[in-house]
């Protein structure tokens, strides 16, 4: 047979070609594949190596996009090594171009200070800062306060200074850096020391208002390649914001980018200077000559640490390129590497005295501290994805206990999870039965619970003060947890089987989590008591009302089943209530002895005690018995009633015979169930049943009082 011969793998291959064939026509082949088969074997073998060619297939297509995608990743990986690298390049040339700048600016001034005539003018300063080279202070102070004047709030944000004067200024447009729509036109100030940014007054020409002030040691220039329109663009970049602006020109944006550039390095050098100056050691004054003998000692005991302190050396080329190593981590999202730098850098100067260069490096330092804290914690924020579970913020986490901040991760992290746990919760559809919905959630919130206790454990194994931060937060998530349950469970009015059903779940759920010795369910119990309270005497108050109505119509006449099926499924239901000796109350012909009322209430009573020892807990056992009791006393104050009224012999005789069955079957069943349910025995039940009767009426009466 064709079929038949196109068995293993050269049937497997043939049939490969044939469906890959440019020429396949789906309804021509099963027309033709049906021509050829002698029956239905042959087409369900067929259609198995259809599938399995299928499956192959689906691997196939699998494994070639995780190899593209892996070769994706790689080749982005690359692709930022590249960048980075190529951005290191850009910047170990600017700084050789001004080094160049540099050593012609120094050659050129030492020739000025030979003929004054030949000093060059710099065409970088506005015309008050060329007034200032050749006016000295006082034209740079009258540029400064010139510039005060104009830009209005920036006058205590910007105090003047003798060393601060005017670089550059320019008009500047500035865009949206998501959407490159063009936000507003601003004027920027460049100084020696920081970049002012203002805008424009709107009705007063030349004037302007403060917007943003941004020191230089932490703003990075960036040149955006031009894209028509978009051309002529520039970044800067501020930790953790950037501003994309657009000179009026390609020239006028070549000068601002050159005159950044040059104006940070000077400023670089100008501090470097600065603290190897002052890491210079100075001639102590000569004191004046005294006749005390103890100062000399003294003065030998201040000498030790001046000379320890002049020992510090902080001219190595890591600690002057720390700050800015610090800000190119910050920006890369190289958190490790930060928090790598810092802690060298604090192992070097452990055994270092306190120095005034010390404190002014470690001021700098704790400022990119603080901006390296700020992004963790937004790191750690709600606001931020909430995607990957708790291993998603293991490294904002780590890197914070590294720096310290053990307390701040700790409530950060709690609150990250709270944020996932509780959106989990809201993302849950309710649809369908409510026990389906009550899975889903003790799934998903006791599973997010158990991945958050072993996340913590990891993050906090040598922080034993947050674990009590940790028990605190799962008592709030459990808080949570309860309003949603009670939400769907009690207060939609459910039965009680399905509440008991819904409680066993969550009960269940709880119990996992003391495989990281974690025991909350003392918590839930806590949380649930008053809804199941009120669940159980709502149940309860039905079964009363239900009871009253059936005693009411009461006729004290034995039930007729009619058929022997409906007499053995009775048998099957008192069975299972725990009523072994139903029989004896049975008669011929599909009779029962007994009235419908005591059966139904005796079946109603078995299935509501069932239903609470499902829900039960120690807080709630008052509760379960006095509900049993009232039950119980419905029913056998209505036979005590009926005993006294009734005159017609066979009926009391009848009466009789039901109350013996409520007094030594019934009530015995439900003393041993309760006993078994809850571990120890009720007085209550116990004095139920040795009593003769439950309640003593004047024999005058003919009312029943319940």
């Amino acid at each position: 047979m064709a079929l038949g011969e196109g068995g293993g793998g050269g049937g497997g291959s043939r049939l490969r070609r044939q469906l890959e064939s440019g020429g396949f026509v789906a309804g021509e082949y099963v027309k033709q594949l049906s021509q050829q088969s002698d029956g239905d074997r042959d087409l369900q073998e067929h259609r198995q190596r259809i599938q399995a060619l299928s499956e192959e297939t689906a691997q196939s297509l699998k494994r070639n996009v995780y190899q593209n995608y892996r070769q994706f990743i790689e080749t982005a990986r690359e692709i930022s090594y590249l960048e980075s690298e190529m951005y290191q390049l850009s910047h170990i040339l600017t700084e050789q171009k001004g080094i160049m700048e540099a050593v012609t600016q120094a050659l050129l001034l030492q020739a000025d200070r030979d003929d004054p005539a030949l000093a060059p003018s710099d065409p970088f300063l506005p015309l008050s800062g060329k007034e200032a080279a050749g006016g000295g202070e006082e034209g740079r102070q009258r540029t400064l306060t010139t510039l005060l004047e104009k830009v209005e709030g920036c006058r205590d944000l910007l105090p003047e200074s003798p060393g601060k004067f005017l670089v550059y200024n320019g008009e500047l447009l500035e865009y949206d850096a998501d959407h490159m729509a063009q936000i507003q036109r601003v004027h920027a100030f460049l100084m020696n020391d920081c970049l002012l940014v203002a805008t424009a007054l709107p009705n007063r020409r030349g004037a302007y208002r403060y917007d943003a002030l941004y020191p230089l040691d932490g703003l990075a220039v960036v040149n955006v390649k031009d894209n028509p329109p978009m051309k002529d663009m520039f970044k800067l970049l501020m930790f953790p914001e950037s501003r994309i602006f657009q000179a009026e020109n390609a020239k006028i944006k070549k000068e601002w980018l050159e005159v950044l550039e040059e104006t940070k390095r000077n400023r670089a050098l100008s501090e470097k200077r600065r603290l190897e100056q002052e890491a210079m050691p100075r001639p102590a004054p000569t004191p004046p000559e005294s006749t005390n003998p103890f100062e000399e000692e003294d003065e030998e005991e201040e000498e030790e640490p001046s000379a320890e302190e002049e020992a510090v050396d902080l001219s190595l080329e890591w600690i002057q390129e720390l700050p800015e190593d610090l800000d190119v981590c910050i920006a890369q999202r190289d958190f490790e590497g930060a928090v790598d730098l810092l802690d060298k850098l604090n192992e070097y100067l452990a055994d270092k005295p306190v120095s005034q260069p010390v404190k002014e490096l470690r001021a700098k330092v704790d400022e990119r501290v603080r901006q390296l804290t700020d992004v963790l914690v937004f790191e750690l924020s709600p606001d931020r994805s909430l995607r990957g579970g708790p291993r998603a913020t293991r490294r904002a986490v780590s890197q914070l206990i590294r720096l310290g901040q053990s307390t701040k991760a700790c409530e950060l992290f709690l609150k990250n999870r709270a944020a996932a746990v509780h959106t989990a919760i809201r993302q849950l559809r309710i649809e369908g039965a409510t026990l389906l919905y009550i899975h889903k959630l003790c799934h998903v919130f006791f599973t997010s619970l158990l991945e958050t206790a072993r996340e913590f454990e990891t993050d906090f194994a040598g922080n034993n003060g947050c674990y009590s931060a940790f028990v605190v937060w799962a008592r709030s998530s459990m808080r949570m947890f309860v309003d949603a349950f009670s939400k769907q469970v009690f207060d939609s009015k459910e039965s009680l089987s399905t509440a008991a059903e819904c409680v066993k779940v969550a009960k269940e759920h709880c119990k996992q989590l003391s495989e990281i010795g974690l025991d909350l369910t003392f918590i839930i119990h806590a949380l649930l008591v008053k809804d199941i309270k009120g669940a159980l005497q709502s149940y309860k108050d039905i079964i009363i009302e239900a009871t009253k109505h059936r005693n009411s119509e009461e006729m004290w006449r034995r039930m007729n089943l009619m058929t022997p099926e409906a007499l053995g499924k009775l048998r099957e239901e008192m069975r299972s209530c725990g009523v072994g000796n139903f029989d004896q109350y049975t008669g011929d012909d599909c009779w029962v002895n007994l009235s419908y009322t005591v059966v139904a209430f005796t079946k109603q009573t078995m299935a509501f005690l069932e239903e609470a020892l499902k829900l039960y807990f120690p807080e709630l056992h008052m509760v379960l018995l006095e509900s049993l009791v009232e039950i119980i006393l419905v029913a056998v104050q209505h036979v005590d009633y009926s005993l006294r009224c009734e005159q017609d012999p066979e009926k009391k005789a009848f009466i009789r015979q039901n109350a013996s069955f409520l007094y030594e079957t019934v009530l015995p069943v439900v003393e041993k169930r309760f006993e078994e349910g809850v571990g120890k025995p009720a007085k209550q039940l116990q004095d139920l049943r040795n009593a003769s009767r439950l309640m003593r009426v004047n024999p005058e009466s003919t009312t029943s009082v319940v």
